[in-house]
């Protein structure tokens, strides 16, 4: 028996009851797998979800506005993929008069759609024969033939997506595919695989060579640079400050307290200074009531070093002098914020 065939037997016995799964929308599949990058199947399916009920479909994800879409994907981070999400989609509804391109090919021009979206779109909406490779995939296979190669480098890349596509079922794409993906996210596990429950453990050359755990190989990550954000909470009566991230950092697009960044964490003390210099007021002009401890929010390759610095502003202070704009509390959650704050605004009960 072929591996292809072990294979679509045992997903098809064995496989998860996910919603994407139950439709060869390309639409809904193109969500799925956008949103499940580098997102685990539990959290991605609430958010699948969530988009499905606001945006059953790509016309209505189109009409959007940018903030909607971003409040709907807040907590998932990369946020640059929710905006390529809703600028594909308009591309797709008033372009292409909302019809999915069929092929591998014509899916890699849209923006947000790399090699792995488009095999995955175009085989299981299309049939097109063609190896969807990602994460998953990569390890069941570096493991299934011993591949000594690191997964990222060139020659690594290259031998993975060969042997991909030599084992693929030129007949079922669509489902070889998720099989694949299924089988690496329930079996083929990054630190403990359960082998013995494996539909391929006989044709597995790693496991023969007793050297599972050890592969695949992978580059060393570089290091994550340390970040220091002062958040200014502002206060004046029912309102609070807040102002949009601009393009080119990280969190494009979303909404934040005003923000002080500076090299290193600063002391309670120096935060009073600072903040005269920011506001431009005198220190009589403001009270600084509560900062809060440091906080550290991981990123891929940022380490943010987080304070919250609470201030109440004097009745007579101007509008016009305070940094973004005033936003009344109750029309707060309207706006989407990066997880960081959204965490705190929860732990504190700010709101």
């Amino acid at each position: 028996m072929q591996i292809h065939e072990k294979l679509n037997i045992w997903y098809n016995k064995e496989k998860r009851d996910l919603p994407w799964r139950n439709s060869n929308d390309p639409y809904r599949i193109w969500l799925s797998e956008i949103i499940l990058q580098q997102t685990k199947v539990a959290q991605g399916t609430a958010y699948y979800i969530r988009f499905i009920e606001k945006f059953p479909d790509v016309f209505s994800l189109a009409e959007a506005q940018t903030d909607e879409v971003l409040k709907i994907w807040q907590g998932l981070g990369y946020y640059s993929r929710a905006r390529n999400l809703h600028e594909t989609a308009k591309t797709i509804a008033f372009k292409l008069n909302g019809i999915f391109p069929q092929t591998y090919s014509e899916l890699l021009k849209l923006k947000g759609i790399g090699e792995y979206t488009a095999a995955a779109i175009s085989s299981i909406a299309f049939n097109e024969p063609k190896a969807a490779v990602d994460g998953n995939v990569k390890r069941v296979i570096s493991r299934l033939f011993s591949v000594k190669d690191e997964i990222n480098s060139g020659s690594g890349k290259k031998a993975l997506n060969q042997l991909s596509e030599e084992i693929l079922d030129k007949a079922n794409p669509g489902l070889h595919n998720q099989a694949m993906m299924e089988l690496g996210a329930s079996i083929c596990l990054p630190r403990k695989p359960t082998c013995i429950a494996c539909p391929l453990n006989i044709n597995c050359l790693a496991l023969k060579d007793n050297i599972v755990t050890e592969l695949p190989l992978k580059y060393k990550k570089s290091k994550a640079i340390d970040r220091f954000f002062t958040y200014l909470i502002i206060r004046k009566r029912d309102f609070l400050c807040l102002q949009q991230r601009v393009s080119g950092d990280i969190w494009e697009g979303l909404y934040e307290f005003p923000l002080i960044e500076t090299s290193e964490m600063k002391s309670v003390e120096e935060c009073s200074d600072l903040l005269c210099d920011f506001l431009n007021l005198d220190s009589g002009a403001f009270k600084i009531e509560k900062v809060s401890g440091n906080i550290i929010h991981k990123l891929s390759h940022r380490n943010i070093n987080a304070r919250f610095c609470h201030i109440r502003i004097s009745g007579d202070i101007n509008t016009p002098l305070l940094p973004g704009k005033l936003v009344n509390i109750n029309e707060f959650e309207a706006y989407p914020v990066p997880k960081l704050i959204d965490r705190y605004i929860s732990l504190t009960g700010l709101l």
